[in-house]
């Protein structure tokens, strides 16, 4: 006679390691509400040429399959949970209207990350930027460490002015040709985020995957949105890196993986690393960059110059309207 008891439920993903398989497949063996921080940097749909995955989808496909992983994200994340997606121009729009008009996400922050080393496009500006998306489940109540990722002034940076707020600032909303050319241009609090691509010249670069992102990005995200102890979930693994600082800042973690080849190589990346190993890349990349050879600061034309000696200039030049504006700014703050 047949039994017509229920089969048992696949085992719930142990905590700390890497799982090889369908994400879709692996996130329904996660329990609700178990997860503080996922971060989820999926195929682009741009004809990517991954180890198994098929990144040439028609566009509805992709876009159902997106609803369907991040509805499980929706339900394994904790009612005060976080959920960080990062994702190309082609599909931003969709993706950020799916999760906050159907999922019933809500969007805290539009980040633009804006990287060195640009795709070269010929027939339109090269590409220098991907989105990340801040999404949390009640805006009332989530995570969100802004201490932990202060940095200095630029009053403190560039004007050494000792009644810059130690603590850091909230950043200006400026467009910036060369970064290294203007100290203040990309503030660590601000939706703006400078961080150089990791290219495959990198020391940090892991060799084996082409979409690996800066551990000190992640960083930034995972400091700001979990405390040390809470579960970092990664749907899509990749070269490691979101899993790989989830382990060096004291953090539980889960990362899925499609790929066995990409797996085997995160869990020897993960064998490599320890609580509280130092993050790879330079954790304030506009102090490490060298300034272009005509970039001019204010460190070196106008200040330390006696007062006496410096050249007038109408209120129209740019060393005049920098000062004023930045006179403004110290009103205004």
């Amino acid at each position: 006679m047949a039994s017509h008891a229920p089969a048992p439920s696949p085992a719930a993903l142990p905590l700390d390691r890497v799982h090889r398989g369908d994400c879709l497949e692996l996130l329904a063996r996660m329990p609700d509400a178990g997860v503080h921080l996922a971060f989820a940097d999926p195929p682009f749909n741009i004809g990517y040429d991954y180890d198994t995955y098929d990144d040439r989808l028609a566009a509805d496909v992709y876009l159902k399959w997106s609803k369907r992983w991040m509805g499980e994200v929706s339900r394994v994340l904790r009612p005060d949970g976080t959920f960080w997606l990062a994702i190309g121009d082609e599909y931003a729009a969709e993706l950020k209207v799916i999760a906050t008009r159907e999922l019933g996400f809500t969007c805290r922050s539009w980040v633009v990350w804006y990287y060195t080393f640009g795709v070269h496009c010929k027939q339109k500006f090269a590409r220098s930027h991907a989105h990340l998306f801040q999404f949390v489940k009640n805006p009332a109540a989530y995570t969100f460490n802004i201490d932990a990722i202060r940095v200095p002034s630029a009053r403190e940076l560039v004007y050494g002015d000792k009644r810059a707020c130690p603590t850091g600032r909230l950043p200006d909303d400026t467009w910036i040709l060369r970064p290294q050319d203007l100290d203040d241009g990309f503030a660590a609090d601000g939706d703006t985020w400078y961080f150089p691509r990791v290219c495959g010249t990198f020391k940090e670069r892991s060799g084996w995957h082409g979409c690996q992102m800066p551990e000190q990005l992640l960083g930034r995200i995972i400091r700001a949105s979990s405390h040390e102890g809470d579960v970092v979930l990664d749907p899509f693994g990749g070269s490691g890196t979101t899993i790989a600082v989830a382990k060096k800042l004291g953090r539980r973690f889960v990362g899925l993986e499609l790929s066995e080849q990409y797996a085997a190589r995160i869990e020897e990346r993960l064998a490599a690393i320890a609580a509280g190993d130092p993050l790879d890349g330079a954790p304030e990349p506009l102090k490490s960059v060298p300034a272009t050879k005509d970039g001019r600061k204010l460190a070196a034309t106008d200040r330390g110059r006696p007062k006496a000696t410096r050249k007038k200039a109408s209120r129209n030049t740019p060393a005049v309207a920098e000062r004023s504006s930045a006179a403004q700014g110290r009103a205004a703050r």
